[in-house]
């Protein structure tokens, strides 16, 4: 099927942020008062109620989602060679975070039906020398990580608990985001709150919430020489005017999340019939579904590929992005030989050939999301 460029269509990305009023007003404050570097009240006031929001005590504002996790591992004070569990699937941060350190990741496979880590893989792979799980929750649904937690508070495994893709987000009622001896956060332009770029740690834990918050600002030492440091540690400072934005974000986060899942339902109601795909479900008997991207799963034996759909789709000015490709398949990786070309891990590459994602930002309208949805099935039934 040849599918002409509707070059009088509006270009539709696979995400446009929503800025609200209130961010705008906050911003202009920082610039009129000179405070728009790291100093400055927006950061300790986001600090505090995001935390609020999470139902955690402390809260450390810091540069990137990748920071979150870099820290969040380093302030464990892990040895190397250490054993930390995360999935295939998934961003590279959750890897290099352990790498950079020299503890070692241990892979788990996806459960397909949320495409999260698979919980029953994570308790198998667990040995003496496991000392951490990067519990990473994966574009809709929170990992089912009951038993998860139950197992590593009986043998003193500290739980990352990455939130990225969770903001606002339940898991049985309660926070995604509340369950880590540290939880992070990303606040990058495609999140459901953002800063532009940026990251948050959340902790209930003292001890670990002055250690990050000395990781994240150099160690400068309080109270004596600043610059004589015990420590290495990196600028991963969150300045005054992207708190100042995350301040107001926050402030619309029920609207932000209603809106969500409207965009996942309204897609839903246009593809359900569509027998060449999987979409995830609305809700699950934990969770409902954030819909932090609308994702796409092509059965196996369908006569197109994932990037043929992806060409047409951007023929007709719409943009998609493909799924994580898996840690094991990294290029990098295979050259460092970190993991062993013998493991297998399936389903993390079903879902990295066969898996992708259509423009779900806060940014899109109802008419771009109808346009977006049929013109999917119509590449598909053709």
């Amino acid at each position: 099927m040849k599918i002409k460029l509707r070059s009088k269509s509006k270009f539709i990305p696979v995400n446009v942020p929503k800025i609200f009023n209130q961010e705008k007003i906050n911003v202009k404050k920082c610039l009129d008062e000179g405070w728009i570097s790291s100093e400055g009240k927006y950061v300790k006031k986001f600090e505090q109620t995001f935390s609020k929001y999470n139902k955690r005590i402390y809260g450390i504002a810091v540069s990137s989602g990748t920071a979150a996790l870099e820290i969040s591992m380093k302030s464990l004070n892990l040895r190397k060679g250490d054993e930390i569990i995360i999935p295939s699937f998934s961003i590279i941060s959750t890897a290099l975070c352990v790498i950079k350190l020299g503890l070692k990741p241990i892979l788990v496979d996806s459960d397909l039906k949320t495409w999260n880590m698979d919980s029953a893989q994570v308790i198998k792979k667990i040995t003496k020398k496991t000392k951490a799980i990067i519990i990473t929750h994966i574009y809709g649904f929170p990992v089912d990580m009951k038993m998860i937690l139950k197992v590593a508070k009986a043998k003193n495994i500290k739980i990352i608990e990455d939130s990225a893709e969770m903001i606002g987000q339940t898991y049985f009622k309660r926070k995604c985001g509340s369950f880590g001896d540290l939880s992070t956060f990303s606040f990058y332009a495609n999140k459901h709150i953002t800063t532009g770029e940026g990251g948050m740690i959340l902790t209930n834990n003292k001890k670990l919430y002055e250690k990050c918050k000395s990781l994240r600002n150099l160690c400068f030492r309080i109270g004596v020489n600043r610059f004589n440091h015990d420590d290495i540690g990196w600028n991963y400072r969150m300045t005054n005017l992207q708190a100042a934005i995350g301040c107001g974000q926050l402030q619309n986060i029920y609207w932000i999340l209603k809106r969500k899942r409207e965009i996942g339902r309204r897609y839903i109601s246009i593809l359900n019939k569509c027998n060449k795909i999987y979409i995830q479900p609305y809700k699950l008997n934990y969770s409902k579904n954030i819909f932090w991207v609308f994702g796409i799963l092509l059965k196996k034996n369908i006569n197109i590929s994932r990037d043929q759909i992806i060409k047409r789709l951007y023929n007709y000015n719409i943009q998609t992005r493909n799924f994580f490709h898996p840690m094991h398949k990294q290029k990098i990786f295979q050259k460092m030989k970190l993991f062993s070309k013998k493991q297998k891990f399936l389903n993390a590459e079903y879902l990295s050939k066969y898996g992708f994602y259509l423009p779900s930002g806060l940014g899109i309208t109802n008419k771009e999301i109808d346009f977006v949805g049929k013109t999917l099935v119509k590449i598909l039934e053709n």
